[in-house]
């Protein structure tokens, strides 16, 4: 249907305008025009202001025409990353790394962003990792203004000044933070990682060695990050892939003790650092330490400490702890009774199994298999369940055994070993940090000023985690940057008026902003 307007001529000349809807059809296969309905003199509508009504009236039932008529007026440009920016740019400001960083760039006098540059690169670790050409590209699609001009060669100068002031920043962080270590005894935790190359990698820092992503054909590199208790990174440091745990765990704390203002340390760390070696050094080096030993190998534990007879105190639900001292050393015998029960209903039902594959006379399959072979007792063709060796296991259910110097109570030592599982999560975001693609730098302070980076990232990540518990929320890191990057930027133009636009919020979105303590955005500003 469409509008037609017939004209006639009076006999004065003059001409008059009626208004029809009209539609067309089709009568004996010719198409004609069928009058809907007569809407009046032309003219008169236009006296009455009779016409603008009725095109008010039918737009209610015309829903594309409206949207065709504001699409007209409207133009989208693009729509950027918009959430995570505002949250993590917050948190950058306020651990004080904007600041550090613009201070030390001052002093040179930089004719670019080098603070923007750096801070593109941590937020693209966190969001969406690639190579520094890649960020290049990247930053066009964030919504951040201070990134407006940078371009590749920018990033490649900035990750040179990142490095030139790497321990100094750290050090600033340490005294921003020093309300973490304002007690009388500060507990430092400690670990390494292997980061590997594909490829040769910089001279004097790619090397083979023990590689503990089981690949040892490649050349690797060796991180080590400090830790506090909570799991703050404190400072880390980039060695070469031949470095043993042993001199890098030297040179990380004398490094330590010699950069922050901090007195006693307490070092904590995992089992795989509990050699003669290792705890020698770290006496010689005047620290105190608190490390896991390995019940089933160091034999004067299995033998002896937790053979000791002794009643446990209770340190929290689920652990309980006893001290035992031998060939003067201070034990700590820590017993998780939920762990040890599930331990326990495990080995009975692998027995119940391993008896009935032994009634069945299968004993070829269960030497073979090291689960069952360490229960059987095997001579000749004949084997029997062994209840020596259940009796022995058990006396492992539940429980893990430390090894100090520290004067602290045992239940302080039992609760600063609990708290490296935070460490160990953190670390294990650092590595995957790390390891999201291949290292796209080829010289030593490059691949140096690269880890610095992904540091930086962690650092950022971890202080919105804790944030997040702080408020109890029960989600993690990664759950709520993926609910605040589906809040987007919408650039805008309407009748040529520019505005900016913001996508709802879904999710923990609104949890990440109060967290970080950025107001929620409107939802659409003129600009």
């Amino acid at each position: 249907m469409y509008i037609r307007v017939k004209r006639f001529r009076n006999k004065d000349g003059s001409v008059r305008e009626y208004l029809y809807i009209v539609k067309g059809v089709r009568i004996n296969g010719k198409p004609r025009q069928k009058v809907v309905a007569y809407l009046g003199r032309l003219d008169e509508l236009r006296e009455e202001g009779s016409i603008d009504a009725l095109v008010e009236g039918l737009a209610r039932y015309a829903q594309r025409a409206r949207v065709m008529d504001v699409a007209q007026d409207l133009f989208v440009h693009a729509a950027k990353e918009y959430g995570p920016v505002l949250v993590i740019k917050r948190l950058w400001e306020e651990l004080g790394l904007g600041e550090f960083l613009a201070r030390y760039v001052g002093e040179r006098g930089y004719e670019f962003g080098v603070v923007a540059a750096i801070f593109a690169m941590v937020l693209n670790r966190l969001l969406c990792p690639c190579s520094k050409l890649g960020v290049s590209r990247w930053i066009e699609g964030v919504e951040e203004p201070s990134f407006s001009g940078l371009s590749l060669h920018h990033f490649y100068r900035a990750l040179d000044v990142l490095w030139e002031y790497k321990e100094r920043l750290e050090g600033d962080l340490f005294v921003r933070r020093e309300d973490l270590f304002a007690q009388e005894v500060d507990v430092v935790f400690f670990d390494t990682t292997t980061v590997s190359f594909q490829g040769e990698g910089p001279a004097g820092l790619s090397e083979h060695g023990y590689s503990r992503g089981k690949r040892p054909d490649l050349r690797q590199m060796v991180v080590a990050v400090a830790m506090t208790e909570g799991g703050v990174p404190i400072a880390h440091e980039v060695f070469p892939g031949a470095t043993a745990d042993v001199r890098s765990f030297a040179r990380v704390i004398t490094s330590l003790k010699g950069r922050f203002p901090i007195g006693r340390v307490i070092v904590v760390s995992d089992r795989g650092t509990v050699s003669e070696g290792n705890l020698e050094l770290l006496s010689s080096l005047g620290l105190s330490y608190i490390v896991g030993v390995r019940m089933r190998r160091v034999r004067e534990v299995d033998k002896e400490v937790l053979s000791r007879p002794g009643r446990y105190r209770e340190v929290t639900e689920n652990l309980k702890v006893k001290e035992v001292r031998h060939g003067g050393k201070r034990y700590i015998v820590c017993l998780n009774e939920e762990e040890a029960e599930r331990e326990r209903r495990a080995r009975e039902e692998m027995v119940e199994k391993l008896k009935e594959k032994l009634a069945r006379g299968g004993l070829k399959g269960l030497v073979g298999n090291r689960g069952y072979r360490r229960y059987l007792r095997i001579e000749g063709a004949k084997a029997e369940i062994d209840e020596v060796a259940l009796k022995q296991e058990a006396r492992y259910d539940g429980k893990y055994v430390l090894v100090t110097d520290c004067d602290l109570p045992a239940e302080e030592v039992a609760l600063a070993y609990k708290g490296l599982w935070r460490v160990e999560a953190a670390f294990r975001e650092l590595k995957d940090q790390l390891e999201l693609g291949p290292i796209y730098h080829w010289t030593e302070p490059r691949v140096r000023a690269h880890v610095a980076v992904c540091f930086l990232a962690l650092l950022l990540e971890v202080e919105l985690e804790r944030r997040l518990r702080e408020q109890g929320v029960g989600a993690s890191f990664r759950e709520v940057l993926s609910d605040l990057r589906r809040v987007k930027a919408v650039h805008l133009e309407v009748k040529g008026k520019p505005y900016l636009a913001r996508t709802e919020l879904v999710g923990q979105a609104y949890q990440g902003f109060r967290a970080a303590g950025v107001g929620v955005p409107p939802r659409v500003v003129e600009l």
